[in-house]
This record gives structure tokens, C-alpha cells and sequence, in this order.
């Protein structure tokens, strides 16, 4: 199976010059985890995660062990706002790792888990033609594999139980 397959086309992206407000805004409410930075041409330039957003909140390592006391993590939340009006191209990770659409699955799920990153843009000669999960890969596999083993026979989920952590 190859990337193109199951790729997702229909990407969310953003700019250098994007606030990181509306960046966050794209992340919480389509439960995106990560977006490619982009110029104009498609060209990629970097990835902006929910990862780079909040490690801006806390001190870095050095800082921290130079404290005598333990950083008073609730005063930093409030530092959110500060991150919020940053502009992406100061969080963002700018080393992008790419696959593209003609390569095979675990190929890109290889790279996803050699470099520890959940989703990867898709490039044809540098530009962004779509993006790949973990999640993408897991879901097409297992579709393969059961239509393979069971045919397209009618899915009876009445034996699994969701036991969703709910709070009261």
C-alpha cells in the first residue's frame, strides 16, 4: 500500500507570520495535533505541533536546574497568553522530515518512528501534497487485514463494550 492511498489531501496549514493563537484555535477545535508551515508557493518550511506551543510555556532545562526550588508550574499557565501572541515561525520545528506519495506505507511509518513524530507532511519536489498519521496507517492496515481475513461481511460490534473515562 502506498502513502497516496490513504494520505489525507484535504490539509490545514499554516504561514511563518500566523499567531500562534490561531494556530492553537485549528488545534483544540479539529483535534489537529500538528500543522505544516507553509509559504505561498507550497513550499514546506517547518511544522508548528501542540508540542512547540506548550514547551514555549516552561522554562528550559538549564533554567530549571539552575532554580533552587521547583518552578511554580500554575504561574507559568498564565504565560500562555504570552505564546499565543507569538507568530509560528518562533515555535516551529524547522527541520522537516517528508515522505512522498509514491512511497510504501511503512516506509513513512518508519521515519515517523525513527524521529518519534505522529504525523508527516507529504512532499512531491518539496511542496505539500498531503499528510499521513500513525493513526492513518493503523486504520488502513487493519481495514486490509480484516477485509482480507472476513470478506465484507456485516461488522457485528454489539460484543465490545466502550468504556470511556468519564468525569462525574
Amino acid at each position: 500500500m502506498l502513502v497516496k492511498d490513504i494520505m489525507t489531501t484535504n490539509v490545514r496549514t499554516a504561514r511563518r507570520d500566523t499567531r500562534v493563537r490561531d494556530v492553537a484555535i485549528l488545534m483544540c477545535f479539529h483535534r489537529i495535533s500538528g500543522l505544516p508551515v507553509v509559504e505561498d508557493n507550497g513550499g514546506i518550511v517547518g511544522v508548528i505541533s501542540e508540542k512547540d506551543v506548550l514547551r514555549a510555556m516552561y522554562p528550559k532545562i538549564d533554567e530549571a536546574m539552575r532554580l533552587a526550588q521547583t518552578p511554580h508550574f500554575e504561574e507559568l499557565e498564565s504565560e500562555y497568553r504570552d505564546v499565543l501572541n507569538q507568530h509560528v515561525e518562533t515555535l516551529m520545528s524547522h527541520r522537516v522530515f517528508t515522505v512522498g506519495p509514491n512511497d510504501p506505507i511503512l516506509r513513512a511509518v518508519s521515519v515517523m518512528f525513527a524521529h518519534k513524530i505522529r504525523r508527516i507532511p507529504v512532499a512531491d519536489h518539496g511542496h505539500l501534497v498531503g499528510i499521513l498519521s500513525i493513526g492513518d496507517v493503523h486504520k488502513a492496515i487493519f481495514k486490509e487485514t480484516f477485509d482480507r481475513e472476513f470478506g465484507h461481511e456485516e461488522t457485528h460490534m454489539d460484543n465490545v463494550e466502550d468504556k470511556r473515562l468519564v468525569s462525574p
